[in-house]
This record gives C-alpha cells, sequence and structure tokens, in this order.
C-alpha cells in the first residue's frame, strides 16, 4: 500500500485525498425505501426487520437505518420506561403483588372463571358477560363464604403479628363479616 502511495507521488500526485469515482446511485434509503418502510411498520407494528427487508427488496441494514435514523423509531426497553416516565411527570400506579397473606379473594376467583371461558371466541362485550354471570351464578354458596372467611383470617393475622393499622380495614372487616353472618348469596357481580 505504502509502496503504491509512493509511486503515485513519484508520477506527479499532489493530494492525498481520493479521487472520484463513478459508482452506481445508493437505492436502498431513498424516499420510496422509507415511505415503503413506514407505510409496512403502520400497518403492522410487530413486522420484523428482516420480513420488511424481504418485502421491499433491501439489506436488513438498510431497512434498520430507514427506521432509526430517517423515521427516529427505536425499539423501547424495559429499562428506558422508567426515564421516560419520570421525564415526563407520569404518575406510576404501582400493583399489588401476589402475597399469599394479603392476597384479596378476587385472586381465587378470577383463574376459577377464566378457566372455563378460556378458547371460546365471543362476539361482544354482552356475550362474554352473559357466559361469565352463568359460570358465577353456579359457585356454590359455601365456596365463596370459605373465600371470604379465609379473606378475613388474612387480615386478623396480619393486623394482629405486625400490628399494622391502615385505613379502611375495619371498614371493609365489617362489610364482609356482614355479608357473611347475613348468608347472602353474591348476586351482584
Amino acid at each position: 500500500m505504502d509502496k503504491e502511495r509512493y509511486n503515485c507521488f513519484k508520477d506527479g500526485r499532489t493530494s492525498v485525498d481520493s479521487e472520484p469515482r463513478s459508482r452506481r446511485p445508493s437505492t436502498s434509503r431513498n424516499e420510496n425505501v422509507i415511505e415503503q418502510v413506514q407505510t409496512l411498520v403502520m400497518e403492522g407494528r410487530r413486522i420484523t426487520v428482516r420480513e420488511l427487508a424481504n418485502e421491499i427488496g433491501v439489506s436488513t441494514g438498510s431497512v434498520h437505518s430507514s427506521l432509526t435514523e430517517d423515521l427516529g423509531m427505536r425499539r423501547v426497553s424495559a429499562k428506558f420506561v422508567p426515564t421516560f416516565v419520570t421525564k415526563h411527570n407520569i404518575p406510576v400506579v404501582h400493583q399489588a403483588s401476589y402475597s399469599p397473606d394479603m392476597a384479596p379473594c378476587d385472586f381465587w376467583l378470577f383463574p376459577k372463571l377464566k378457566m372455563p371461558l378460556k378458547g371460546t371466541r365471543f362476539e361482544s362485550r354482552e356475550d362474554i358477560m352473559r357466559n361469565a354471570m352463568a359460570w358465577l351464578i353456579t359457585i356454590p354458596k359455601d365456596v365463596i363464604q370459605k373465600c371470604f372467611q379465609q379473606w378475613q383470617k388474612r387480615w386478623e393475622k396480619r393486623v394482629h403479628y405486625q400490628e399494622t393499622t391502615l385505613k379502611g380495614i375495619r371498614v371493609l372487616y365489617l362489610q364482609i363479616t356482614k355479608c357473611i353472618s347475613a348468608d347472602q348469596r353474591f348476586d351482584t357481580f
């Protein structure tokens, strides 16, 4: 390589810059390709870079460059979401964990409700509600009462052992006790 440069300068060359070459114009990142990428992504947001490249007929690198540099689309990662939320002052709602000592009674109910409805396609919300209500009515009253009694025991343990006082526990406790003692059927789900 050095010998070639030496010979070029020996023959009269004065510049170190490369001379312009005749190349084929780039067809992989023109306006037409960028527009096709954007259209396909908007039609199906879960399309992969490889699928886009095969569909349009350009390389995966060109599609990736079009997505990130020209269209400003980037993958969202779980580590960037908290930063975004903080930056834009979006309030975060923390979900209750599935703690066995504090699990509400509906943690018991929802898995049992999902199993008979799983794999069934419904035409409307009313159809879903009708099928769910039909299943809920078949639950024996004593099973529901047992669930609430177990929940009541968990609350009592929590308050007793950890001496925890939370607002609303007493009201909730009284409502549950009232429902159980009144021997009511839960028809108003």
